[in-house]
């Protein structure tokens, strides 16, 4: 990465705004101008009560929902000036996600679930596909469970496959949504640590949404949505 790539944030935003309901008596706007920077290598939590619209927010970032004004730059591209399935490109290859459920396919192994986004890509050679997944399975510490059903594993394993899936396309950018929600204390460390290894070793920025302060707190930067508000960050 050059010097001036390096500068670029992996996330710009500018004075985004939600509405639903628009131009009906039952219009509301849930997010009321949101300016935020996001940097490369950066570890950053995201808090805020129920319906502060976080959830919102992290669909417009992760390009699943598009502002209803503004503008969401991911790697320095506008996306406001992007087609759909330019949208559906860029998502695939710079963001990854890890949410709250694990959401990997239970009747696939660990392995091909880890290999599922690079096959429906179609970008990567298929002699590399299965090499970069048991990789990033090893890197998880899941190497002994590459070819265990993902239904036959722990909620704490389950989550290490659904990480190791985000890193599958070498995303700049992985939004976890609660990803340690599910998890009891000692695999929601392990998780963490493992997240953090990859954001130190790799320089892959994560956006964590947690109501776990104590997550937070082991972030580079808290951020607080309130009422559609950025109040801090």
């Amino acid at each position: 990465m050059d010097k001036v790539s390096a500068r670029v944030p992996v996330v710009h935003l500018q004075a985004i705004k939600r509405s639903y309901n628009i131009g009906t008596p039952s219009e509301i706007e849930i997010l009321h101008g949101i300016d935020l920077d996001l940097h490369r290598g950066e570890f950053l939590a995201l808090m805020g009560p129920s319906g502060s619209g976080k959830s919102t927010l992290l669909n417009i970032i992760g390009l699943l929902d598009r502002a209803t004004s503004g503008h969401v730059f991911i790697n320095g591209t506008d996306t406001a000036s992007l087609g759909d399935a330019a949208i559906t490109r860029l998502r695939g290859h710079a963001i990854g996600f890890v949410f709250q459920e694990h959401h990997l396919i239970s009747a696939f192994t660990a392995l091909e679930n880890v290999m599922m986004p690079m096959i429906v890509d179609r970008d990567f050679a298929s002699s590399a596909i299965r090499e970069r997944a048991a990789a990033l399975l090893e890197k998880m510490g899941l190497a002994h469970v590459a070819d265990h059903m993902a239904s036959n594993m722990s909620g704490g394993e389950q989550q290490r496959v659904a990480i190791a899936r985000a890193l599958a396309m070498r995303a700049s950018l992985i939004l976890a949504d609660e990803p340690t929600g599910n998890l009891d204390s000692q695999s929601a460390d392990t998780v963490l640590e493992l997240m953090r290894q990859v954001n130190k070793d790799e320089g892959t920025s994560f956006l964590i949404v947690t109501h776990n302060l104590e997550l937070a707190q082991k972030c580079d930067r808290i951020i607080t949505l309130a009422d559609g508000a950025l109040v801090t960050g």
